[in-house]
């Protein structure tokens, strides 16, 4: 299920196998609802978690899912892969085959990861005009130093996308291990960041994505449900 948007009539005579001209009939003699509300208009917009029933009898009642994810290593951002275990596999609820990811993390990298059947949700997520922050918990080979801290705020060129990256922030917490804050998603971005200092990246950990945090007890391959209100969190703070 997704949220692709539809006219009412179109939506109405698939659902009831009839043709487009029948459905007139249908809303004049105010037989359909939808959200709870007598529909009479024949081109009203409505989407895939629109409530719609007809003479009383459900049509449509798909509510929009939403997961947050202790993703673990080795665990594919993916719905299928015949080589290695993906996300999906790990979300025991009867609309799993529905979701998709919303936000990769790559495959050695661990921590919070979104998934949905609501493609509006997931395409305002990745939209760059969201300026969603996603924050890491980093580990490097190497020590760290003050230059890196300008270097993320600065951006980067990466010739092969031939770009400068968005201003980052990058807090030094330990000898070898920073929280970076990113409001964009490259490839491998923050491994290719620091391969800059030649400074290899030993893991990443994903914590939070806008007003979403992941929470301390959830172990990973842990799984929850979040309300439409707490996935509206993510858009916390963001532009």
């Amino acid at each position: 299920m997704s949220a692709r948007r539809s006219r009412l009539d179109r939506l109405l005579a698939r659902l009831l196998t009839i043709s487009q001209d029948a459905v007139p009939a249908l809303l004049a003699q105010q037989r359909v609802r939808v959200d709870g509300q007598v529909a009479t208009a024949r081109d009203l917009i409505v989407d895939g978690f629109s409530v719609i029933h007809v003479d009383g009898r459900v049509l449509q009642d798909q509510p929009p899912v939403y997961v947050l994810l202790h993703k673990p290593r080795g665990v594919l951002s993916a719905t299928r892969d015949a080589l290695h275990p993906v996300a999906t596999a790990l979300i025991d609820h009867p609309a799993a085959a529905s979701l998709h990811i919303a936000g990769r993390l790559d495959r050695q990298a661990s921590g919070l990861l979104l998934l949905t059947n609501d493609g509006r949700w997931s395409r305002r997520l990745s939209n760059p005009a969201s300026a969603v922050a996603k924050r890491y918990h980093v580990v490097l080979q190497q020590p760290l130093n003050d230059d890196y801290v300008q270097a993320f705020a600065a951006g980067m060129y990466f010739p092969y996308e031939d770009l400068i990256t968005r201003p980052a922030r990058l807090e030094i917490l330990g000898e070898r291990e920073a929280r970076v804050t990113l409001q964009e998603g490259r490839y491998h971005q923050i491994k290719r960041m620091f391969g800059r200092f030649r400074n290899p990246v030993l893991s990443i950990h994903r914590t939070a994505i806008g007003g979403l945090s992941l929470e301390p007890a959830l172990a990973p391959g842990g799984w929850r449900l979040l309300t439409p209100a707490e996935a509206d969190l993510v858009f916390l703070g963001t532009g």
